[in-house]
Protein backbone atom coordinates (compact mmCIF):
# COMPACT_ATOMS: atom_id res chain seq x y z
CA UNK A 1 0.00 0.00 0.00
CA UNK A 2 1.54 3.24 -1.01
CA UNK A 3 1.38 6.02 1.43
CA UNK A 4 -1.31 8.15 -0.29
CA UNK A 5 -3.12 5.14 -0.28
CA UNK A 6 -3.08 4.91 3.25
CA UNK A 7 -3.88 8.89 3.91
CA UNK A 8 -6.39 8.21 1.63
CA UNK A 9 -7.91 5.53 3.96
CA UNK A 10 -6.82 7.66 7.17
CA UNK A 11 -9.40 9.92 5.69
CA UNK A 12 -12.07 7.43 4.82
CA UNK A 13 -11.79 6.43 8.55
CA UNK A 14 -11.88 10.56 9.85
CA UNK A 15 -15.13 10.94 7.79
CA UNK A 16 -16.57 7.57 8.95
CA UNK A 17 -15.51 8.11 12.76
CA UNK A 18 -15.94 12.21 12.97
CA UNK A 19 -18.27 13.22 11.04
CA UNK A 20 -20.55 10.43 10.23
CA UNK A 21 -20.41 10.26 6.66
CA UNK A 22 -19.91 6.84 4.31
CA UNK A 23 -16.89 7.87 1.89
CA UNK A 24 -16.95 8.33 -1.72
CA UNK A 25 -13.68 6.75 -2.22
CA UNK A 26 -13.61 7.58 -5.79
CA UNK A 27 -14.51 11.20 -5.41
CA UNK A 28 -12.40 11.15 -1.28
CA UNK A 29 -9.19 9.96 -3.59
CA UNK A 30 -9.44 12.58 -6.49
CA UNK A 31 -9.75 15.63 -4.05
CA UNK A 32 -6.81 13.96 -2.34
CA UNK A 33 -4.90 13.55 -5.38
CA UNK A 34 -5.88 17.31 -6.47
CA UNK A 35 -4.37 18.52 -3.24
CA UNK A 36 -0.96 17.03 -4.32
CA UNK A 37 2.46 16.79 -2.26
CA UNK A 38 0.24 19.30 0.40
CA UNK A 39 -0.73 15.81 2.26
CA UNK A 40 2.64 15.08 3.23
CA UNK A 41 3.34 18.13 5.05
CA UNK A 42 2.45 17.53 8.50
CA UNK A 43 1.13 21.50 8.68
CA UNK A 44 0.03 21.47 5.83
CA UNK A 45 -2.28 18.42 5.67
CA UNK A 46 -4.32 20.18 8.56
CA UNK A 47 -6.70 23.12 8.49
CA UNK A 48 -6.76 25.34 11.22
CA UNK A 49 -10.59 25.68 12.04
CA UNK A 50 -10.10 28.65 14.14
CA UNK A 51 -7.35 30.79 12.22
CA UNK A 52 -9.03 33.59 9.83
CA UNK A 53 -6.03 33.63 7.39
CA UNK A 54 -6.19 29.79 7.22
CA UNK A 55 -10.21 30.20 6.31
CA UNK A 56 -9.48 32.47 3.97
CA UNK A 57 -6.94 30.20 2.19
CA UNK A 58 -9.80 27.40 2.14
CA UNK A 59 -12.58 29.98 0.41
CA UNK A 60 -10.08 31.88 -1.93
CA UNK A 61 -7.82 29.25 -3.23
CA UNK A 62 -10.63 26.00 -3.51
CA UNK A 63 -13.49 27.29 -3.03
CA UNK A 64 -13.69 30.29 -6.14
CA UNK A 65 -10.69 28.75 -7.90
CA UNK A 66 -11.02 25.41 -7.62
CA UNK A 67 -14.57 25.04 -7.77
CA UNK A 68 -15.90 28.33 -9.25
CA UNK A 69 -18.22 29.29 -6.88
CA UNK A 70 -19.00 32.87 -6.13
CA UNK A 71 -17.73 34.86 -3.06
CA UNK A 72 -20.46 35.22 -0.50
CA UNK A 73 -21.83 34.51 2.84
CA UNK A 74 -22.69 31.44 1.92
CA UNK A 75 -18.75 29.95 1.43
CA UNK A 76 -18.23 31.53 4.97
CA UNK A 77 -20.97 29.71 6.90
CA UNK A 78 -20.58 26.18 4.56
CA UNK A 79 -16.72 26.42 6.25
CA UNK A 80 -17.93 26.72 9.54
CA UNK A 81 -20.64 24.45 9.19
CA UNK A 82 -18.42 21.78 7.83
CA UNK A 83 -15.54 22.50 10.72
CA UNK A 84 -18.60 22.29 12.99
CA UNK A 85 -19.65 18.81 11.54
CA UNK A 86 -15.74 17.82 11.51
CA UNK A 87 -15.52 18.64 15.34
CA UNK A 88 -14.29 21.64 16.67
CA UNK A 89 -12.50 20.91 19.38
CA UNK A 90 -10.83 18.32 16.86
CA UNK A 91 -6.82 19.65 16.44
CA UNK A 92 -6.09 17.45 13.38
CA UNK A 93 -8.78 18.54 10.61
CA UNK A 94 -7.13 16.71 7.51
CA UNK A 95 -7.56 19.26 4.30
CA UNK A 96 -8.50 16.47 2.52
CA UNK A 97 -11.73 15.47 4.86
CA UNK A 98 -12.79 19.30 4.68
CA UNK A 99 -12.37 19.71 0.91
CA UNK A 100 -14.19 16.44 0.46
CA UNK A 101 -17.21 17.88 2.78
CA UNK A 102 -17.16 21.42 1.09
CA UNK A 103 -17.35 19.23 -2.63
CA UNK A 104 -20.25 17.58 -1.27
CA UNK A 105 -21.72 20.50 0.76
CA UNK A 106 -21.72 22.83 -2.97
CA UNK A 107 -22.68 19.49 -4.70
CA UNK A 108 -19.76 19.90 -7.10
CA UNK A 109 -18.45 16.57 -7.64
CA UNK A 110 -18.56 17.10 -11.48
CA UNK A 111 -15.75 19.21 -11.03
CA UNK A 112 -13.43 16.00 -10.16
CA UNK A 113 -15.26 13.86 -13.19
Amino acid sequence: MSKRDELIAKYAADLKDKCGVKADMDLLTQVTVGLGPSIYNADAETVSGTDPKELATVKNNFLIKKLGLKDSADLDKAIDAVIEKYGRSNRNKYRAVVYYLLVKHFKKESVYK
